[in-house]
């Protein structure tokens, strides 16, 4: 059983993983498949991996030494429904802008709309139309992930919460900010700018 303990290590070691890279691993140890399918069924048994997604893991000890870095869990959100970038509530509270706790990281995705609930935390996508999926950027550090920017991801929160801004006049988007009860006047001027354009501009094509 030395190989099963030797191939832990070596995933305890990976900020992520699937079937394929433990199956690439196991060939190191001459280990067939179906011999890593069942190591794979006794990591989770044992608690020593995490499955956030069918044939999708971490391993409870880098989730344990990384659990407490933001950014691993934006990681993470962005690769577990690729593509996809964090936004609404969840970015505007990395922006110190909103000041509610958020236990479920929200990201936007091209995709349907999907929630993970997992041992990692909960991962809700909200889809938004192909035109739409813009106005973020890569946050470099010890854990890359993509977070849209303070006026899209107030955008994005409106954008879902009046269902594609359904009945909602321009005039009207300036009271439904206040009752966000987020810190506007906090953001940036430049940011503040734009967020009106792109609503500006989505309601004059509707």
């Amino acid at each position: 059983m030395k190989s099963k303990k030797n191939l832990i290590e070596q995933l305890k070691s990976l900020p992520h993983f699937n079937k394929n890279v433990i199956y690439q691993l196991g060939k190191s140890y001459n280990l067939t498949d179906s011999t890593l399918d069942t190591y794979i069924s006794r990591y989770l048994k044992s608690k020593e991996i995490i499955q956030l997604k069918k044939g999708f893991y971490i391993s409870a000890d880098f989730l344990h030494k990384n659990k407490n870095d933001i950014s691993y869990l934006f990681y993470l959100a962005n690769i577990l429904r690729t593509p996809s970038y964090i936004s609404s509530w969840t970015a505007l509270q990395y922006y110190d802008l909103a000041t509610e706790s958020i236990q479920t990281i929200l990201s936007v995705a091209p995709k349907i709309t999907k929630t993970y609930e997992t041992k990692a935390g909960n991962f809700a996508y909200q889809s938004i139309q192909k035109e739409l999926f813009s106005g973020f950027s890569l946050v470099k550090g010890n854990f890359d992930f993509y977070i849209a920017s303070p006026s899209k991801a107030l955008f994005d929160l409106l954008y879902f919460k009046t269902r594609q801004f359904r009945g909602v006049r321009f005039n009207a988007i300036e009271e439904l900010v206040a009752d966000l009860r987020i810190d506007f006047n906090e953001m940036e001027e430049s940011e503040r700018e734009k967020f009106y354009k792109v609503i500006e501009t989505f309601l004059d094509k509707k």
